[in-house]
């Protein structure tokens, strides 16, 4: 299936085997072409933010941010972009200095700015940069967690704890009767928008049980024929969105747990005529509810 969805796509050769080299960091600061990309709180270096253009600012190591990071800590082997060695740096207070048209800019506005390898290549990057800040210290004794494998396992030496980068699965499905769609709203969004369907997987749950009872749970709406569509990485800060359709019958839904503000079915007459504000095209709700008005064009 074509396009990908946003953040998704082969922009990167992992090569994890690289990851378990002990002389990685040596080996990509002596390769003159490493590229670094700069992340500070969750923010890439990006130029120029907010112009409708912006790129990925893709730092040398003969930058002076990049060549005053020493702490490996502080760095993470992402992979291969474009055939080059590229390096995660956590920017420390000291070294995020932004020159002249650089800015310190969050994903999720910019992700529409940026090309779509770039924002799947900072998606990526802040997945690991945000699992590594929240994962300083063992879960399980309290001590202090050391980098392994490039940056990607957090090692207790007190007591051997191991934590690797972790996903929480979340289904998102439209629903559908054949002639209207089933779209609901939360409180806090702005007024007059509705997405489809989501919530996250639960422990001893598959997929398509977790669509049923997301479904009956918001909506009261018993979910059926459902079917995978895709999927897509979702790091705010850690999701992967899984897609799928099913039917329902139209009838009147029933809010029963409280997480949307109001649910309803909504014709394809009513979404083209934009009566009802829709998710930003870079989300993979956006691309189902696209995908569901093209294949039932009149």
């Amino acid at each position: 299936m074509a396009p990908e969805n946003l953040f998704a796509g082969s922009y990167l050769e992992r090569r994890a085997e690289a990851r378990l080299r002990e002389d990685w960091l040596a080996e990509a600061r002596a390769d003159s072409r490493t590229l670094y990309i700069g992340m500070r709180q969750g923010a890439a270096l990006v130029r120029p933010a907010g112009a409708g253009d912006a790129r990925v600012v893709f730092l040398p190591g003969s930058d002076p941010r990049v060549a005053a990071t020493q702490d490996p800590e502080q760095l993470v082997l992402l992979g291969w972009y474009e055939q080059q060695r590229c390096v995660l740096v956590d920017l420390g207070p000291e070294q995020a200095i932004e020159e002249e048209g650089e800015s310190f800019a969050e994903l999720r506005p910019l992700a529409a700015e940026l090309p779509a390898s770039e924002a799947g290549l900072v998606a990526y990057a802040r997945a690991l940069h945000l699992w590594r800040a929240n994962h300083r210290y063992c879960s399980r004794c309290g001590g202090v967690m050391h980098s392994c494998r490039a940056g990607h396992l957090r090692h207790c030496q007190a007591c051997g704890h191991e934590s690797f980068p972790r996903l929480d699965p979340a289904i998102i499905v439209l629903v559908h009767d054949g002639d209207a769609v089933l779209l609901g709203r939360q409180a806090g969004w702005a007024p007059g928008r509705y997405s489809t369907i989501a919530g996250f997987v639960e422990p001893g749950e598959s997929l398509e049980d977790a669509v049923r009872r997301e479904v009956h749970e918001e909506t009261g709406i018993a979910a059926r024929d459902i079917a995978y569509h895709s999927s897509q990485p979702w790091p705010f800060p850690a999701s992967l969105m899984l897609g799928f359709t099913a039917r329902g019958s139209a009838t009147v839904p029933v809010l029963h747990d409280g997480e949307l503000e109001d649910a309803r079915w909504f014709s394809r007459a009513q979404l083209l005529r934009g009566d009802v504000g829709l998710p930003p095209p870079v989300s993979i709700s956006r691309r189902l509810i696209d995908g569901w008005l093209q294949q039932h064009a009149a």
